[in-house]
């Protein structure tokens, strides 16, 4: 799957606690078009977290989608994440979105594809879009030589990530589990 640009989105899960944020830039090649989007949401009765990266339609289609899922196997996030991609990777149609997400609940984090992945992190953090690798580095750091909690390394990584990528702004939207 190509890259996605125009976004950072980072997950943390820390000190028990799940935080995922992004920037709000929304990019259409070369030129900024919207600087407050709102990327993260809330989903299965504010008990899963979800964030993405790419083709705001597509990201649209997908949370539903993940939603049904949730609903369909009762919360199960790590059911409904499978079942979501393999979905995703063998329909004529959702196979064409171009978008990523990152979904959490209290236990569980990942990463989900188009190409079918189910990403789950060695360390409870995870970025996607053009400034992930800078906010998912920052974040590593913060987590291992500090005693921030889980929602300021998100807002810390992801200024270091707007610092640097052209993509993501200092707009940001952030929800806590």
């Amino acid at each position: 799957m190509e890259k996605i640009k125009g976004t950072t989105v980072i997950c943390v899960k820390h000190k028990g606690k799940v935080v995922i944020g992004s920037d709000g830039q929304v990019s259409l090649q070369h030129t900024v078009l919207k600087h407050t989007a709102r990327k993260v949401r809330r989903l299965y009765n504010k008990k899963v977290i979800a964030g993405f990266a790419g083709s705001t339609s597509d990201a649209f289609s997908l949370f539903g989608r993940f939603e049904a899922k949730l609903e369909e196997y009762n919360g199960n996030i790590s059911r409904a994440a499978i079942e979501l991609s393999k979905d995703w990777r063998t329909d004529k149609i959702l196979r064409r979105l171009e978008a990523m997400l990152i979904v959490a609940n209290d236990e569980k984090l990942y990463i989900l594809s188009g190409s079918g992945d189910v990403i789950e992190p060695d360390e409870d953090i995870l970025a996607i879009g053009s400034g992930g690798a800078y906010a998912q580095s920052a974040a590593l750091a913060l987590k291992r030589f500090s005693n921030l909690d889980a929602k300021t390394i998100v807002e810390k990584s992801l200024e270091i990530a707007a610092g640097i990528c052209i993509y993501t702004n200092n707009h940001f939207t952030i929800e806590e589990l």
